[in-house]
C-alpha cells in the first residue's frame, strides 16, 4: 500500500511541477480553509491529547499557521520568479538565472508536542513549491492525528497529500522510499537516524531538532520582565516545546531577586501549588510515560544534589506535574544532560558574563538561546560568542512566530530552517540556468590547442582580475 501510495505521487509531481503558481495559490486556499472550516474540531482533538489550553491551540497551532499561509499566498509570485545574476566576464554573450523548482515527493515526519502546527507548517512551503507530500504524524498526539487523517483527504487528493498513520515500524517502511525530501521534526537521536536512512537514497533532509535552550539573565536585566517572559515561555504547552527555556543561568547577585518574582508570575498565571492540578491554562503531558520521566528526572535530580524550591507536585493518572523550580543542579545529572521536555526549571548560577558564555559553549549548540539584559556591550558579547539556531532578547519563544525569519537549529539542533520564504525554498530546488545569447564566447576562444598565445590571454585575463 505504501509503495502504490509513493508511486502515485511521484507520477502526479511531474504532472504537479507543470502548474502555474495560480493554482497553488488555490492549495494554499484550500489548506487555510480546512483550518478556518475546523477550528473547533482542532481544538477538541489538541485538548483530548493532552488537555491544551483553547487560547494555548488558537495562538500556538492556528494562528501562526493562517498567518503563515496568508504571508505565503501574499509573497509566492515573487518567491517563486526566477533571479537574473550575473555572468561574468568569461561569459559575455550569455544570460544566467536560478529557476526555483519543486523537489517532487516529500515526507514530513512530525512529532506530537505542537501535532497540528507542525504537520501543516511544512506543508505550507511544500505546496508553495509544488511539492506532493505524505505526512507521517506522530502516533502519540493520536486524536490529532486521526483529525489529519480525516480532514486532510477532504480538501487534497492522495496523489497530492496524503497521510499515513503508524508507529515507528511506519517510518522505517516510509524511509525505504527514494523521496525527494525529508523533513523530520523530533529528537536529536531520532534524527540522526531518519539523515542515516535519507542517505541510501541520497534524499535531502530538513532536520528540526531540539536540545537544551539556555535563558542568560544578567545584572541589567528587568527581573518582572523577565519573570513574566521566563515563565510563559516554559510552562507554554505544558514545557513540551522544542524552544522552550530549558536552564536558567543567571548572575548569582540577581538571583535571589527573580526567584520570588518567578514563583509570584507561575501562581499569577497557574493559581496556588494546591489549586494548579485543576487550573485549565496549564496542558498536561502527553502521556502518563512522560509524566514518569518527568517525576524520574526531578527524583534524579534532588537524589544528586538539586534543591527543589518550588512545585514539584505530580499526578502521574493525570499526566499533570506543575511548574517546578530546582537550584544547584548536579551538571552530570539527567536533568542537565538531556533536553527536558516539560515544566521543570533548573537554576545555575554564575559570577561573569564570560563564565556563562563558556558554560554555554561546553554543551551543544542550541535550538534557541535567550538574552535578558538592558547591556548592549554584553548583548554584543554574547551574540558574538555563541552559536544558536536562534535568539530572542528579553522575550523568549515569540521569535519562531516571525515568518520573515528562519527557523532552525544548527549542529545537535537541527540541519536546514524554514517558515515563510525559507519554507518555500527548503521545498524548492535552485536550479541553475545559463542560455547563450549571441556569438562565440571568450571561452570558446580557449579551447585546445593551447597555444602561447592563448595562455598570454588566460594570464592577462587573471592579472587584470577580469
Amino acid at each position: 500500500m505504501l509503495e502504490q501510495v509513493f508511486l502515485h505521487q511521484k507520477k502526479y509531481s511531474l504532472q504537479l511541477r507543470k502548474e502555474s503558481l495560480k493554482v497553488r495559490l488555490s492549495f494554499l486556499d484550500d489548506l487555510e480553509r480546512l483550518i478556518t472550516e475546523h477550528q473547533g474540531d482542532i481544538v477538541k482533538a489538541l485538548h483530548a491529547d493532552f488537555a491544551k489550553p483553547e487560547a494555548e491551540t488558537l495562538l500556538t497551532e492556528v494562528y501562526p499557521l493562517i498567518k503563515e499561509i496568508q504571508h505565503t499566498k501574499k509573497n509566492l509570485k515573487i518567491w517563486a520568479r526566477p533571479t537574473p545574476v550575473e555572468s561574468g566576464t568569461a561569459l559575455w554573450g550569455t544570460k544566467s538565472v536560478i529557476k526555483r523548482e519543486p523537489r517532487g515527493v516529500c515526507l514530513i515526519i512530525s512529532p506530537w508536542n505542537y501535532p497540528l502546527n507542525l504537520a501543516l507548517s511544512p506543508l505550507i512551503g511544500a505546496l508553495a513549491a509544488g511539492n506532493c507530500a505524505i505526512i507521517k504524524p506522530s502516533e502519540v498526539s493520536r486524536h490529532t492525528s486521526a483529525f489529519l487523517k480525516k480532514y486532510l483527504p477532504q480538501y487534497f487528493r492522495a496523489e497530492h497529500v496524503t497521510v499515513i498513520e503508524g508507529g515507528k515500524e511506519t517510518t522505517e517502511e516510509l524511509m525505504k522510499f527514494p523521496f525527494d525530501h525529508v523533513f523530520f521534526t523530533g529528537s536529536t537521536r531520532v534524527g540522526k537516524i531518519i539523515m542515516e536512512q535519507a542517505s541510501r537514497h541520497l534524499s535531502t533532509v530538513t532536520l528540526e531538532l531540539g536540545g537544551k535552550s539556555p535563558v542568560l539573565v544578567d545584572e541589567s536585566a528587568n527581573l518582572k520582565h523577565t519573570a513574566e517572559k521566563v515563565v510563559w515561555g516554559k510552562f507554554l504547552n505544558g514545557g513540551q516545546t522544542c524552544v522552550a527555556p530549558d536552564y536558567l543561568l543567571v548572575q548569582q547577585n540577581q538571583w535571589p531577586h527573580l526567584k520570588p518574582l518567578i514563583i509570584e508570575t507561575i501562581e499569577k498565571f497557574y493559581g496556588k501549588t494546591d489549586e494548579q492540578v485543576q487550573s485549565p491554562s496549564l496542558a498536561r503531558m502527553i502521556s502518563k510515560n512522560h509524566a514518569q520521566r518527568m517525576k524520574t528526572l526531578l527524583e534524579d535530580a534532588v537524589k544528586t544534589g538539586a534543591e527543589l524550591v518550588y512545585g514539584g507536585n505530580i499526578d502521574i493518572e493525570k499526566s499533570f506535574i506543575s511548574p517546578t523550580l530546582l537550584e544547584k543542579p548536579d551538571l552530570q545529572s539527567d536533568i542537565m544532560q538531556e533536553e527536558i521536555f516539560g515544566p521543570l526549571l533548573p537554576v545555575i548560577t554564575y559570577n561573569t558574563l564570560p563564565e556563562a558564555i563558556d558554560f554555554i559553549n561546553q554543551r551543544e549548540k542550541p535550538l534557541a538561546l535567550y538574552i535578558f539584559s538592558n547591556s548592549r556591550h554584553n548583548i554584543r558579547e554574547i551574540l558574538e560568542e555563541t552559536s544558536s539556531g536562534g535568539v530572542s532578547i528579553n522575550d523568549t519563544v515569540i521569535h519562531v512566530g516571525n515568518h520573515h525569519l528562519p527557523f532552525g537549529g544548527v549542529g545537535a539542533s537541527g540541519l536546514g530552517n524554514y517558515h515563510g520564504y525559507f519554507g518555500f525554498r527548503a521545498f524548492s530546488h535552485e536550479r541553475a540556468v545559463l542560455k547563450r545569447s549571441w556569438g562565440h564566447s571568450l571561452a570558446s576562444r580557449l579551447y585546445p590547442p593551447y597555444t602561447a598565445s592563448k595562455v598570454d590571454m588566460l594570464k592577462t585575463l587573471l592579472k587584470w582580475k577580469l
